[in-house]
């Protein structure tokens, strides 16, 4: 006797799609058996021909909570990650009050996010001057790893590190560090402008192109792991290959804005599309693409920035003054899907990128795969079905988003947390620390 069986047609499993039965008890998958076979279980589902996905990982998320939480908050980001199909989420340290820079702002988020998550829950850490070390006890607290900023991150609790700081850090522990690569020294001011053009090329490729050297060479030093955060320039991609062929431990992540928006067709005025680094062109987009193919960017995450509509300048649509963040953690699986289904990449692909290996990233084994021993974090996926984005129906707090109004394929029609359908009653995510 099992406590539950989800049956599709149409299963992604570590193998490929295949038609099966997955059984679960205890909130783990325990066998994953032909798709008529009858096995004795407390509730049995059967899907038909909708997809059973593993639930997606987000890796790249900032919830805001503590201390700006009228931007979001565990409970309305965690409630939208569930409408998306994602299962697991790892909140960045800052844009919080406190950034989780040492273990008791840790303490402070974790208490914040108890009794509020709908989705498992993990957290970054933070370097920022002068905290190298602290890094080895927030390491040993369980935080999944590192974030640094080399240019201004937009909040001043979070200041940029330069090179010797970020190998000071990367010497205090052997863990992962996660970087926004962009170069202060090639970014421009950008000046009050409603031209998406003049924000644009405040933040040329160039930046990105000299900041992810620099975290490469230091990471080579140091012998550490180092992950490029939201790649939006593909200029920097032969690094990346290069510095991994030489056995650097480099790896690097995407965002659907950056492979589905083109900047030639963003409105002037239309500041809900500013982040960064920046949307960048079509045939940019299209050698990230390549890159994903490739295996050279192994994720695809949303790096979901939510802030209040008035902090996105949209009553003068100024650039400049607006804050940088895409608000996307609902919409990531169907705007990858659209958008890789158009060019003839399978959802098993679409599956990799956004739950496999943002799982791997954190060393999550247990998450973002259907296979036995794995968390029973499943989602039931309509690949064909369509919809148009309503900003207001979303559950993130913020009805901000680039993506409103857009026709969308693949509709999320049910999602189970270990096992357990989440379907926006009292939430029942935990809290994740490294190795849990």
């Amino acid at each position: 006797m099992v406590d539950l069986v989800v049956r599709s047609r149409r299963v992604i499993t570590i193998g490929g799609e295949v038609p099966a039965a997955v059984a679960v008890r205890d909130g783990r998958i325990v066998a994953i058996r032909p798709y008529a076979a009858e096995v004795a279980a407390s509730a049995d589902v059967d899907l038909a021909d909708t997809v059973l996905s593993p639930g997606l990982v987000d890796t790249h998320v900032h919830v805001n909570e503590p201390g700006r939480t009228e931007w979001e908050g565990f409970a309305t980001a965690t409630r939208a990650a569930a409408a998306g199909g994602v299962t697991t989420i790892i909140d960045m340290p800052l844009n919080s009050l406190p950034p989780t820079v040492d273990t008791a702002a840790l303490a402070a988020k974790q208490a914040a996010a108890t009794g509020q998550c709908h989705v498992d829950v993990g957290f970054w850490g933070g370097v920022v001057p002068g905290n190298a070390a602290r890094i080895p006890a927030l390491h040993a607290a369980g935080v999944f790893g590192f974030k640094a900023f080399l240019a201004d991150s937009g909040v001043p609790e979070f200041p940029p590190v330069d090179r010797d700081q970020l190998a000071e850090a990367m010497a205090a522990a052997d863990a992962l560090f996660l970087v926004h690569a962009e170069d202060p020294g090639h970014l421009r001011e950008a000046t009050s402008s409603a031209a998406y053009a003049d924000f644009l090329a405040s933040r040329p490729a160039v930046a990105e192109h000299a900041a992810v050297a620099t975290a490469i060479e230091v990471a080579r030093a140091a012998r550490r792991r180092v992950h490029i955060l939201h790649l939006s320039a593909a200029s920097a991609l032969p690094l990346i290959a290069r510095a991994r062929a030489d056995g650097v431990r480099v790896t690097a992540e995407t965002c659907p804005h950056y492979l589905t928006l083109d900047a030639a067709a963003i409105p002037d005025g239309a500041t809900e599309f500013k982040c960064c680094p920046p949307i960048r062109d079509a045939a940019n987009a299209d050698q990230l693409w390549e890159a994903l193919a490739a295996g050279l960017i192994t994720c695809v995450v949303s790096d979901h920035s939510p802030c209040t509509p008035e902090l996105k300048r949209q009553d003068t649509g100024d650039f400049a003054a607006a804050w940088g963040g895409i608000a996307s953690v609902q919409l990531g699986l169907p705007v990858i899907w659209t958008a890789a289904r158009a060019r003839g990449f399978p959802l098993a692909d679409v599956v990799s990128w956004m739950a496999t290996g943002p799982a791997d990233l954190a060393g999550l084994e247990h998450k973002g795969r259907i296979a036995v021993g794995a968390d029973a974090d499943l989602v039931a996926f309509d690949p064909d079905a369509e919809f148009v984005v309503d900003a207001h129906a979303l559950h993130h707090k913020n009805p901000v988003t680039p993506y409103a109004g857009r026709t969308l394929r693949g509709v999320v029609r049910a999602t189970w947390l270990r096992g357990f359908p989440v379907a926006g009653g009292a939430p029942g995510g935990r809290l994740l620390t490294r190795g849990s």
